[in-house]
């Protein structure tokens, strides 16, 4: 073989066209047949069940969502975002896979949010995950601009303490 060949790896051609390792993993029996709903092939079907439930596959939800609750009225939802917990005092409620309220405590104006939200933007963006960028960059724009034009409100949500 010439020296400046490359080796020719054999084996099937690479599924992902980006980094890959092998993972070992003990499934229960429906997971693994809903798996096969999604595609045939295992390591395919769990890529695009993830990319589906984070947000991150093609057509997915958006990083920041309004959702109509009543007439003329919506609640904001967020993807999955580890940039939020940076404030202590925002508190995120997982409503459906991977999409989540923002709660912030009684009596907290929401200029206080909006300034908490742009010192978390304007911290190093090493670490931060597009998604997470995106999700602080609509969330800023989104409150700034409504509040500004005073159609901001806030609610309180009854939570129960059961521990």
């Amino acid at each position: 073989m010439p020296p400046n060949s490359e080796k020719n790896p054999g084996g099937r051609p690479p599924k992902f066209h980006e980094p890959c390792r092998p993972v070992t993993m003990t499934l229960p029996e429906r997971v693994l047949e809903q798996l096969t709903e999604i595609d045939p092939d295992r390591a395919c079907a769990v890529v695009k069940a993830i990319e589906a439930v984070l947000g991150t596959a093609k057509g997915a939800a958006k990083p920041v969502e309004l959702i109509e609750m009543a007439p003329g009225k919506a609640l904001i939802v967020t993807g999955p975002s580890k940039a939020l917990r940076v404030i202590p005092w925002l508190k995120t409620i997982e409503i459906a896979p991977a999409r989540f309220l923002l709660t912030i405590p009684s009596g907290t104006p929401i200029e206080a949010l909006e300034v908490a939200l742009r010192d978390v933007a304007n911290m190093p963006t090493e670490g931060k995950s597009e998604q997470e960028i995106a999700v602080l960059n609509e969330l800023l724009s989104l409150i700034g601009q409504n509040r500004r034009a005073l159609r901001l409100s806030k609610a309180e949500v009854l939570i129960i303490n059961i521990a």
